[in-house]
């Protein structure tokens, strides 16, 4: 196999596992293919693990385990500092990897690597600082100071791991680096798109001295080991990213498994009379449709106050128009979707809106999974592209009366991700802003995730827990109370 740390397939039939000692070629056992995004055709394939080499995963992990939580926080916090140095030297081949696996254009990347190291440095920092604390009895009436409550917080055990294919690095690494530095040990299922990714970084956290009975990448085909994993009595908490039909799903499985949830959006950005449209609509079309559309808290809708519709819409179609659209190799904003399906429902959502009176602004193209981005303008509410998540490069916007109206749609979707108020009346923004139900409101800025020691909460059917570096790292140990009796 590779030579190098990164090891990124060279053709169709090369298949790789990686075991404790690093890759090794696909034996014996099913295999499961990768298509690439761009070509559509197999680029490589990685081992499909059985349920009894699950099994045979968790078992060494609680093996692990029972090393690792007793490992001096120090050292956790150096290893993971080694981890995050690991990937830092190694992002050139592994931007090359997420280019040829799902279409990320070089920079951003590049910028996911980075990121990546960043929140490992930064959670290896901030777990040295979780304390607990010291309760005396006599803050209670009836009790006494000789009853000595000391509080501090433990690991839960056994993490599953399950980032989504648009940020298979940094939505592996968010949920893996606080687990490990809680003592926990973590099973990563990374996902299909993304399945080198996945092993990659796992195989990076060995050569920086991470053990291989701390952290063990599992690939394979989700409707075997998915809700097996899902369900394994020794797991003892899941960590999702991905679409709210899967994390619903997950939810009914996981019996009294506690859930990290970060689901679905259709994430609102709602322009006022007064809001600087310049800034609004480079906010909206940066937020709209970098990485083609694919994420979570991009701006799925504009909402606009209707004095200021037009203006706003000629500004924005202007912007895309100037997009640039192609293969990842060339740096561009919008590059082919993660797969044909994914391509076929945002085409067809495209197509139903106009058929039922939706105005393009820009040309209608597509060529392959490459959809050319898309603004729709006199978007009205009985249509679907105003309340489902396309998870793709279209922009519908909704002519609106006013604020009130603008947040009543913004509450009425069955998401609570973020939402977006551009105003130059900074009084009334916080005013309406608590009356989004959302996890966060954005003002005069796009909808995004971070910085990564912000919280990222979403309510209603996108979401459940808090994320961000310490909210993560509070999220994966549990409180646990010795009663000192004097």
């Amino acid at each position: 196999m590779s030579e190098t740390s990164v090891f990124i397939p060279s053709g169709p039939n090369d298949c790789a596992k990686l075991g404790p000692t690093g890759w090794t070629s696909c034996q014996d056992g099913a295999e499961v293919a990768i298509y690439g995004p761009v070509s559509g055709q197999v680029i490589g394939k990685v081992h499909a693990y059985t349920t009894h080499e699950v099994d045979e995963a968790i078992e060494k992990l609680e093996q692990g385990y029972q090393t690792w939580k007793r490992t001096l926080l120090v050292d956790r916090a150096r290893l993971l500092h080694q981890w995050a140095d690991k990937l830092q030297e190694n992002a050139p081949q592994l931007a090359n990897l997420l280019m040829l696996e799902i279409a990320k254009n070089r920079r951003d990347s590049l910028d996911e690597i980075q990121r990546s190291a960043d929140f490992i440095h930064y959670t290896a920092e901030e777990g040295l600082r979780l304390t607990g604390e010291t309760l005396f009895g006599d803050a209670f009436p009836g009790q006494t100071r000789e009853k000595v409550s000391m509080v501090g917080r433990v690991p839960l055990g056994v993490v599953l791991a399950i980032p989504p294919f648009n940020y298979p690095v940094n939505l592996a690494v968010t949920k893996i680096a606080p687990a490990l530095m809680g003592g926990n040990v973590v099973i990563l299922k990374p996902p299909t798109q993304g399945a080198f990714a996945g092993m990659n970084i796992t195989n990076l956290a060995y050569e920086a001295g991470i053990p291989d009975n701390v952290i063990i990448a599992v690939t394979g085909v989700g409707r075997v080991i998915g809700d097996y994993l899902v369900a394994h009595p020794k797991v003892n908490m899941i960590n999702f990213t991905g679409s709210t039909q899967t994390g619903q799903h997950i939810a009914q499985k996981a019996i009294m498994v506690p859930l990290l949830l970060e689901l679905g959006g259709k994430d609102a950005a709602i322009v006022l009379p007064d809001a600087d449209i310049d800034r609004a609509r480079d906010n909206i079309v940066s937020g709209a449709f970098s990485f083609s559309g694919q994420r979570c808290t991009a701006v799925k809708r504009v909402l606009v106050v209707k004095d200021i519709a037009d203006q706003l819409s000629a500004k924005v179609a202007e912007k895309v128009m100037a997009l640039t659209v192609g293969n990842p190799e060339d740096d561009c904003v919008v590059t082919p979707l993660i797969s044909t399906q994914a391509a076929d429902f945002v085409w067809d959502m495209i197509n139903e809106a106009i058929s039922q009176g939706a105005v393009s602004l820009t040309p209608l193209r597509r060529e392959g999974n490459l959809v050319y981005p898309v603004v729709l303008d006199y978007v009205t509410r009985d249509m679907r592209v105003a309340w489902e998540e396309p998870f793709g490069p279209v922009l519908p916007i909704i002519r609106i009366d006013g604020a009130e109206e603008g947040v009543a749609l913004a509450n009425a979707s069955e998401y609570g991700l973020q939402a977006a108020i551009f105003t130059q009346d900074v009084s009334r923004a916080f005013m309406l802003a608590e009356e989004l139900d959302v996890g966060t409101v954005q003002i005069n800025g796009k909808t995004s995730r971070g910085p990564d020691h912000f919280p990222f909460v979403g309510t209603k059917a996108s979401g459940m827990g808090a994320q961000g570096v310490r909210y993560s790292l509070l999220a994966m140990t549990r409180l646990k109370s010795t009663v000192l009796n004097i």
